[in-house]
């Protein structure tokens, strides 16, 4: 099995950390980092996730029992669960600061590779809503847009819109020159 994850661990896990594992691969392998030679050279390559949603954790609690519900449905197990699939060693950190998770993981995850914590890193967000519960309960207290989408500091803004996604990056030495990127911030 993939990851080498048990049918019965990968059917209790959050299909938020599944995305993690094979986007954090894939950003990997297209930059040609060889899985079997980082994990037996024990290359510092950080894993900085920026994750919110928690919907899986109320299907695993309404499903049958599970030894896997407390780490298939934790948000900080996800980046874990990806530095030890790939057998990275460098930092490793998940972010949950709502809409800005995202942002949050790629500024300290630059932060990192230019600090030298790591040498590389894998920066990676992902967001899927599985129940409805709390887009209703966001709905109802007319948190979002009507016009479904948003429109952040304009005149016209009227809520915002939930989406999914899961992307990464991969911040190796190179990734000034590639990205283009002077700097970021974290700011409230």
């Amino acid at each position: 099995v993939a990851f080498h994850l048990s049918v019965t661990e990968a059917a209790a896990m959050d299909p938020q950390q599944r995305l993690l594992l094979e986007n954090g691969f894939g950003v990997l392998h297209d930059r040609m980092v060889d899985r079997g030679a980082v994990a037996s050279a024990g290359a510092l390559i950080g894993v900085y996730v920026g994750i919110e949603n928690q919907d899986f954790v109320q299907i695993l609690v309404d499903g049958p029992p599970s030894v896997y519900l407390a780490t298939g449905s934790s948000l900080s197990v996800a980046s874990g669960r990806l530095s030890f699939a790939l057998g990275l060693h460098g930092p490793c950190a998940a972010y949950v600061t709502a809409c800005s998770a995202s942002l949050v993981a790629y500024h300290t995850a630059r932060r990192g590779v230019q600090m030298d914590e790591c040498q590389d890193a894998v920066a990676a967000g992902v967001n899927m809503m599985l129940v409805p519960a709390v887009s209703v309960a966001i709905g109802t207290a007319g948190m979002t847009s009507a016009s479904g989408r948003s429109n952040t500091f304009d005149a016209v803004a009227d809520g915002y819109a939930r989406g999914e996604a899961c992307g990464s990056v991969s911040l190796g030495p190179d990734f000034r020159a590639t990205l283009g990127l002077r700097g970021s911030a974290v700011r409230q």
